[in-house]
C-alpha cells in the first residue's frame, strides 16, 4: 500500500466496533489483524524513512562540525505528518484491502 496517498485520519477517529468485527465475526481477531498490519506499515516507514536519511549521514563529523541540513529536516517533519501505522491498518481493514486467513487447527492425536 502506499501509505502517501492513503485517506486515512490523521488524528484518532472513533469506530463502530460492530462494524469492524463484520467480516472476522470477532472483534479481537480484528484487533489482532489491524495490529499485525499496523506492524508491517510501521516497519515499511521506518526502512523508508532510513534510506531517505543514510544519504545525509556523514561518518567522520565531530560535534563541532553537526550542522542543520533543510532537507533532511524537510523530510523528518514529512513523515510526522503522516498518519500512524495503527490508523493507516484500520483504514485498510475497513477498506478491504487486507488479506489475511485463518489457521485451521489440526486435530491433536495421542501417540502410545
Amino acid at each position: 500500500m502506499d501509505y502517501k496517498k492513503s485517506k486515512a485520519p490523521v488524528n484518532t477517529v472513533t469506530r463502530n466496533i460492530m462494524d469492524l468485527c463484520k467480516d472476522t465475526g470477532n472483534i479481537y481477531e480484528s484487533v489482532a489483524i489491524i495490529g499485525k498490519r499496523a506492524n508491517q506499515i510501521s516497519q515499511q516507514i521506518k526502512d523508508d524513512l532510513s534510506k531517505k536519511l543514510a544519504e545525509f549521514a556523514s561518518y567522520n563529523d565531530t560535534l563541532e562540525e553537526v550542522f542543520e541540513n533543510r532537507e533532511q529536516i524537510e523530510i523528518s517533519r514529512y513523515y510526522e505528518k503522516l498518519p500512524k501505522p495503527s490508523l493507516l491498518a484500520t483504514q485498510e481493514f475497513i477498506e478491504d484491502k487486507v488479506y489475511w486467513r485463518e489457521q485451521k487447527e489440526q486435530p491433536q492425536t495421542i501417540l502410545d
